[in-house]
């Protein structure tokens, strides 16, 4: 062996520490995202609960919610949690067009989800049950509408990653973003779990 061959072989290794060190920080780093919009979920929850009676003589939860939808949205949901697990697989994987395929399930499952949300919202709105009927209202379009805006931003970012993945292929930085949209996406499910038990649940007990 040279001492070329050598230096090159150390340029490598140095090279392949910067990408590593630079995926670790950036992962650090929406951790900590992470961990500051789960106390916004909190405090949004915790207003909520507050509000919970607060219905100024208007409609509540049980007049309002339809269980059989209310689950079926909750399905959708999870079963996207699914999908973008089979996604990460492919992708620790190398399979750059396997991963793709399951970018794009899991985008049409949270499509779906957002659909249903936006129809439900329709709907309470033209029966005079907006943000703007009662505290409860407020609290609860607030919590819910938040976190339908995060898993719309979400949808934008998967298909940013599918186009990434199928143009330049399973890199070590496309791979860090998956694994990052993955914590994020998940993030959403487990939020959505407690709304639902928070939210909908006691509307019907």
């Amino acid at each position: 062996m040279t001492d070329a061959d050598v230096t090159a072989d150390d340029d490598n290794e140095t090279g392949a520490a910067a990408v590593q060190r630079a995926i670790e920080e950036k992962t650090y780093g929406f951790w900590i995202w992470l961990i500051s919009d789960a106390i916004i979920f909190a405090l949004l929850c915790a207003i909520f609960v507050a509000m919970a009676h607060s219905t100024a003589d208007g409609p509540a939860g049980h007049t309002l919610f339809s269980l059989r939808h209310i689950f079926a949205q909750t399905m959708v949901l999870l079963a996207s949690s699914a999908t973008f697990g089979f996604a990460s697989v492919a992708i620790a994987a190398g399979r750059g067009r396997r991963a793709v395929l399951w970018l794009g399930v899991t985008f049409l499952l949270g499509s779906g989800f957002i659909a249903a949300e936006i129809a439900e919202f329709h709907s309470m709105a033209i029966a005079d049950a907006g943000p703007w009927r009662s505290g409860y209202l407020s609290a609860f379009f607030t919590l819910v509408g938040a976190h339908g805006a995060h898993v719309s931003v979400g949808l934008v970012w998967i298909v940013l990653l599918g186009c990434e993945v199928m143009l330049r292929g399973v890199t070590p930085f496309a791979a860090s973003r998956v694994h990052r949209l993955g914590l994020f996406w998940h993030f959403l499910v487990m939020v959505w779990i407690n709304i639902f038990s928070l939210v909908y649940l006691p509307a019907f007990l």
